[in-house]
């Protein structure tokens, strides 16, 4: 659970550089994660929750008198909770609180360009500007509080990635020797291994791993499974995406995807794909690191861009699926609440924030024949900046 005084501090801090007035935080019926991973232990509601963080001084939140103690924590953490039961009462307490702000940030994301931080819907955005208030995007906000890694969380992603990165070696061991001993191995039945490990080691993860072969590689997301029993065989073009982290919503997951092939080499366009891949990962990471050492500001899709341009230089660039990285961040999805290296999905303009965290994982999918992905993670140090926090692969990992 965060604690509130220390997170709204640095929300406020944000927002007097910005000359925010206030961050407008509004739930109805839990469509707001942002409420949640604020306050923390919450229950379920009911009805639309409202929550102002000033600029400076206390939080107060507005409930409906049956959610009150749904939202009880809140009290608990210094929060002041007004309660309401009629709509004029509510439509008052936003008369009172927003009176002489003239601007707040709100869940919102101008032409929806980021939908993930787009939450709000268009009726409440409008019922705050008829009352002259400017609204803008409290995207930043939501990665200064609820996306930064505490230092616990630093610790015990550490322990993750090591957990994980040595699953990853034991998987491919187990079917470099069944490959030697002419034994079959399937992907479900790699993947089965994977998981096997994570629960030995006392990891938890939501879903996967993606343990592909030659076309299956081609498929970004693609499950293997018992109903589609396919063997990993001499020559086999093979992918491994695995991710899991110490269990724990404050904890942060470690997700790698490494390459594979049970053979001596590949074809030249496998190891063409495979290098331009590997490019375009440090192109990302290089242009991380030095925006951070000249003090510039980065923005999301500017490490997207990087990457993909390496992609297109090799002529690859029609075959990219999806975007380069996505946020790595306390909660319990492994797609966090923090900035994506996209400009191709979306063109996030987030900033790259002190003690926030995401995947570089650039990837290049030839529909029907092959795919190659490469993905690390990477932290924001406050002192020493973007930081990677796992094994990073050099060299293709060969079966046989």
């Amino acid at each position: 659970m965060l604690d509130s005084s220390s997170t709204f501090a640095a929300a406020q801090d944000l927002m007097r550089q910005r000359g925010i007035d206030g961050w407008l935080v509004h739930d109805f019926r839990g469509s707001n994660p942002t409420l949640r991973a604020l306050l923390g232990g919450i229950g379920q509601t009911t009805r639309r929750v409202t929550m102002l963080v000033p600029a400076a001084g206390p939080a107060r939140l507005l409930c409906h008198e049956l959610d009150h103690l749904a939202l009880a924590a809140a009290g608990q953490r210094g929060v002041r909770v007004d309660r309401h039961v009629s709509w004029p009462e509510r439509d008052a307490w936003l008369d009172r609180e927003l009176r002489g702000m003239k601007c707040v940030a709100m869940e919102y994301s101008p032409a929806c360009e980021l939908p993930v931080v787009g939450i709000v819907d268009a009726g409440t955005v409008e019922a705050v500007r008829s009352r002259g208030v400017e609204v803008v995007s409290s995207a930043d906000l939501v990665q200064a509080t609820v996306a930064v890694w505490s230092a616990a969380a630093v610790e015990e992603h550490a322990r993750a990635s090591r957990l994980v990165g040595a699953t990853r070696d034991a998987m491919f061991e187990m079917v470099r020797q069944r490959l030697r001993a002419g034994q079959r191995v399937l992907e479900h039945e790699a993947a089965d291994f994977v998981r096997s490990r994570f629960a030995a080691d006392g990891l938890e993860w939501p879903d996967g791993p993606i343990v592909a072969v030659d076309a299956h590689t081609a498929d970004p997301h693609y499950e293997p499974g018992a109903d589609n029993p396919t063997p990993i065989v001499a020559g086999s073009w093979v992918m491994l995406d695995l991710w899991a982290r110490v269990p724990g919503e404050s904890n942060i997951f470690s997700d790698i995807t490494w390459m594979a092939f049970a053979g001596a080499r590949p074809s030249d366009e496998h190891m063409a794909v495979f290098e331009s891949v590997k490019r375009a990962r440090d192109a990302a990471l290089r242009t991380a690191k030095d925006g951070w050492s000249a003090g510039r500001e980065v923005e999301g899709w500017q490490l997207d861009r990087a990457a993909r341009e390496e992609i297109d230089r090799a002529g690859f660039g029609a075959h990219v699926l999806h975007r380069t990285g996505h946020s790595l961040s306390p909660g319990p999805k492994v797609h966090g609440l923090g900035m994506n290296l996209d400009d191709l999905e979306t063109h996030d303009t987030r900033r790259m924030l002190p003690g926030l965290g995401y995947t570089i994982e650039p990837g290049v999918y030839i529909k029907g024949r092959f795919g190659c992905r490469s993905e690390i993670n990477v932290y924001i140090d406050p002192a020493k900046g973007p930081v990677v926090t796992c094994d990073v692969q050099s060299d293709l990992v060969h079966l046989t």
